[in-house]
């Protein structure tokens, strides 16, 4: 593939072959950093932690560790793409494409012995994301999409095409209680949802879950936002929402949600609440966007 600035269009035009191959590697990537995590994780308490934005906000050797292993093997393999991950690692692209990769996203349960983490690697060009992968370890569980393509999720019982809360139908139809409008379905919602480091937007955040948890079925938070979204579009959790995340956290996972026929929404920014997004079946994003869109 010869090299094109981003925004070119080049791959866009090429066929889902090309994605597919391209989705190929990125699973690759991300199982091979689960394997090499996973032989951490089991051994237990790494050595050396270090903290970043805040004192809570921690990178280990493992993150360093998988970060490294990705770059390189992608770099072997596409030695022209660019190259973006959470640790730092940075590739200007020479092909039009670059690889947005977390190598460990929910670092803190990795490190708490938490079996809630996994991989993200995506692929995106100027348009958007191409394809991407989630890998969860934990679980032996693969999600996956291509821009053009069903998402998937592969596990011990083989693989399926996912389609989002209620499997493409109306908000607890499949728990037996009856559909009904926007306003009438929050009540029946789980939802999941992340808290940032900064103890100032923890605040403004507490603020917004107030005003959220009388209105819906209860609320989740796990600790990986790739996890959240992935789950979202496997419909173990009816929407997802979260500030301050990063695009090493949500390139591949808003990519799986949107094939799985969820509204991928931006929440905006106000006064401690950072840039976010929002997932959900289209029955049930407006609703939620007016609870928590705001402070």
């Amino acid at each position: 593939m010869g090299a094109a600035p981003p925004g070119s269009g080049l791959v866009s035009e090429t066929s889902e072959s090309v994605a597919g191959e391209l989705l190929e590697l990125a699973i690759e990537a991300a199982r091979m950093a689960g394997g090499l995590l996973s032989e951490r994780f089991g051994h237990g308490g790494e050595r050396h932690v270090m903290s970043k934005s805040t004192p809570t906000d921690l990178v280990s050797e493992a993150d360093l560790s998988s970060e490294r292993a990705i770059r390189e093997l992608l770099a072997d393999r596409r030695p022209e793409d660019g190259f973006v991950g959470e640790e730092g690692g940075r590739e200007v692209s020479g092909s039009g494409l670059s690889w947005v990769v977390d190598p460990l996203d929910g670092t803190v349960n990795f490190l708490f012995g938490i079996p809630q983490w996994c991989v993200s690697v995506a692929v995106r060009d100027g348009a958007g994301t191409i394809a991407g992968a989630v890998y969860d370890p934990n679980r032996d569980e693969l999600f996956a999409a291509t821009r053009e393509g069903r998402p998937t999720l592969t596990g011990t019982a083989g693989t399926i095409e996912l389609s989002g809360p209620g499997r493409g139908g109306p908000i607890g139809s499949e728990r037996g209680e009856p559909a009904g409008s926007e306003r009438d379905e929050l009540p029946t919602a789980m939802i999941a949802t992340g808290l940032a480091y900064d103890a100032k937007v923890r605040a403004a955040q507490a603020k917004v879950l107030a005003r959220l948890v009388p209105r819906v079925r209860d609320i989740r938070r796990f600790g990986s936002a790739a996890l959240d979204l992935t789950w979202t579009a496997a419909g173990r959790y009816d929407a997802y929402f979260e500030r301050s995340v990063k695009q090493w956290d949500v390139a591949a996972g808003q990519l799986i949600c949107e094939r799985a026929g969820l509204r991928v929404m931006e929440l905006e920014v106000h006064e401690n609440l950072p840039w976010g997004i929002l997932v959900a079946p289209p029955a049930l994003a407006g609703a939620l966007l007016e609870l928590v869109g705001g402070p």
